[in-house]
């Protein structure tokens, strides 16, 4: 440790200058910690059961939006996760939507995928939800989406930023915060460990106190609430689904356990009805165990974030 601690000296100088040196001085502190353990898994389920294959074995394959915009990424991965599922996914570009050429009515799902919508500029998930919320055709039909009670949706990562934007549109959502720059003021690129925590989404259910590490791929992903009591009131709803943890467990805001610098490590939320979802991180990028740069011996094919969306297929029917 201390060996280690001489060594990283000079990056962290060089980083204290770069970025935000408060961070860069947690990040540099938590190289004095000889006995933090790392990554760790910590699960309340077993990875292995394929809780959606009575559904799969009825051949029905509800249909998945798998919704992108202009430079969105991820969507592949998003796609084949909800197909391992046992939904048909289907690849929306909002231009289908906005010229006309579908509705949503045909979807018993929506997914806001992650990634770099209109270059990465600053904003870009409000942007996108602005091509809505300003047109009245695709307003209606967003509108009507969410309050089918037959759908659910989720938002990862500039999808996240995107669906809480469109906040007014989905019914319970009233604690969602906005999704702003980083606190370390660095796009992060990062393998956090996560807890998931109980609410009533329809993607966690039988998931909660499940502590495992996620991707993690932003540069504004920092949960911005109107203050503290705004923070409480979230808790209080039972909207959180989803904290950025220590290697001990502990809700953090420390950097770099959590790379954003949200709020008692709030990094995922839920409608109060559970239909409608929205996390930063990327569980569709670790959803086999090969996919993750670190795991448990133990894991064969299924990472368990497959548990997500195989939930979100029981859930349907």
């Amino acid at each position: 440790t201390e060996l280690r601690t001489i060594w990283a000296e000079t990056t962290y100088q060089m980083q204290a200058r770069r970025d935000n040196p408060d961070c860069a001085k947690q990040e540099f502190d938590a190289k004095f910690d000889a006995k933090d353990p790392g990554l760790n898994v910590k699960l309340n389920f077993d990875l292995n059961e394929d809780v959606a294959a009575p559904y799969i074995a009825t051949g029905a394959k509800p249909k998945m939006a798998i919704l992108r915009e202009q430079g969105v990424n991820s969507h592949l991965e998003m796609a084949a996760a909800f197909n391992r599922a046992g939904f048909a996914a289907v690849d929306v570009h909002m231009s289908d939507i906005l010229e006309g050429r579908l509705t949503l009515e045909q979807f018993k799902g929506l997914v806001a995928c992650g990634g770099f919508s209109y270059g990465d500029v600053l904003g870009a998930g409000e942007g996108w939800a602005k091509s809505i919320l300003f047109n009245d055709m695709a307003r209606d039909q967003f509108q009507n989406f969410f309050h089918r009670e037959d759908t659910f949706s989720l938002g990862v990562c500039n999808g996240c930023q995107m669906l809480s934007t469109l906040k007014e549109l989905i019914p319970g959502t009233e604690h969602w915060p906005r999704f702003v720059t980083n606190k370390s003021e660095r796009f992060e690129a990062r393998f956090s460990l996560v807890e998931v925590q109980e609410s009533p989404s329809v993607f966690f259910k039988g998931m909660a106190g499940s502590r495992m590490p996620i991707a993690v791929s932003h540069g504004e992903g920092h949960a911005e609430f109107a203050n503290d009591a705004a923070v409480k009131a979230a808790l209080d709803s039972g909207s959180v689904a989803v904290k950025f943890v220590d290697s001990y467990g502990n809700p953090t805001t420390q950097y770099p356990n959590n790379p954003n610098g949200s709020p008692e490590g709030i990094t995922g939320l839920t409608s109060t009805d559970g239909r409608a979802t929205v996390m930063m991180p990327h569980p569709e990028r670790v959803f086999r165990a090969v996919a993750n740069s670190w795991h448990p011996d133990e894991w064969k094919e299924d990472s368990p974030w497959m548990r997500m969306f195989r939930n979100a297929r029981k859930n349907v029917g």
